[in-house]
């Protein structure tokens, strides 16, 4: 009998590929690779200037992209591989593609400087996502800063840079060339707020749980909202975007109260250290044999 069959590690090897891979772990994967076609959908949508449902493409890839990671933690199928698939997804669904929509929309108006602010966009997304991924591996990090994204979301940095389309789909009454203008400079900034150190409300800590006595009017509301986006995509977007980046003040102002507060609470320690340093809780020259105080 060959020598290999007794190779225990050979062997576990084996095991490792014959196990089974339970189903709820695929769940959450298959929802993130439909929203990765969702996005690669609305780059080809946008090439065919089909730009409305180039945009709903790109809606329903943020909606897909907010509801794999709560269904993986609903049902305890997270794992290191749909969190890598995850973070690609999304470089792809709200980085490339809502650059490539606006340049096809408007930006190739303006040659060179427009790729450029296209790809300015692609890679602030990316280098977003990458300091997410470390960020939540850090040890370091108070209790508290998961309540904050530090700078806008790829996301929500997504559904943000396309507010020029919205408006030009309102048909607002601007020239050409100021629209033009405007996109240019308006998508420069929402990149620079994505790779920024603002911190933003993430929101992923409200709303897991809902009292009974308010269960109907969360549904009446949430059936509410979805008709007016259907109804009236462009007017939701609009207001949702716009009101959006109005809040974002707030998420600084909270963030200081916290740092306030841990400073008031290492002040407070910070004068009892010395008294509790000055004895020694255990010495054997003066005979005093009691064990030190644990605390």
């Amino acid at each position: 009998m060959p020598y290999s069959q007794f190779d225990p590690e050979r062997r576990q090897r084996r095991l490792e590929r014959l196990r089974q891979i339970p189903v709820r772990k695929l769940v959450p994967n298959v929802i993130t690779l439909l929203a990765l076609g969702a996005g690669l959908t609305g780059i080809k949508l946008a090439i065919e200037t089909r730009y409305e449902l180039a945009l709903g493409a790109i809606v329903f890839a943020a909606m897909l992209d907010a509801v794999d990671g709560r269904v993986a933690r609903m049902i305890k199928g997270t794992s290191r591989f749909g969190a890598e698939l995850d973070s690609l997804a999304d470089f792809v669904n709200f980085g490339v593609a809502p650059g490539l929509i606006l340049y096809f929309w408007t930006l190739n108006g303006l040659g060179n400087l427009g790729w450029i602010a296209a790809m300015v966009f692609a890679i602030c997304a990316g280098l977003r996502l990458a300091r997410f991924n470390v960020q939540i591996e850090d040890p370091n990090r108070p209790a508290w800063a998961g309540n904050f994204f530090t700078g806008m979301p790829a996301p929500a940095g997504a559904i943000t840079v396309l507010l020029p389309m919205y408006l030009g789909f309102l048909q607002v009454p601007l020239p050409p060339a100021l629209m033009l203008g405007f996109t240019l400079l308006y998508t420069l900034a929402i990149a620079a707020l994505m790779v920024s150190r603002l911190p933003v409300l993430s929101g992923k800590k409200m709303g897991t749980r809902v009292s009974p006595e308010i269960v109907l009017p969360v549904i009446v509301v949430a059936v509410l909202l979805i008709a007016l986006l259907v109804s009236y995509p462009w007017h939701v977007l609009t207001v949702g975007t716009l009101g959006y980046l109005a809040c974002l003040p707030f998420g600084w102002f909270s963030y200081q109260r916290y740092l306030q507060a841990d400073a008031a609470a290492a002040a407070t320690a910070a004068p009892s250290a010395p008294a509790e340093m000055a004895a020694p809780p255990f010495s054997s020259e003066s005979g005093d044999e009691r064990p030190a105080r644990l605390n």
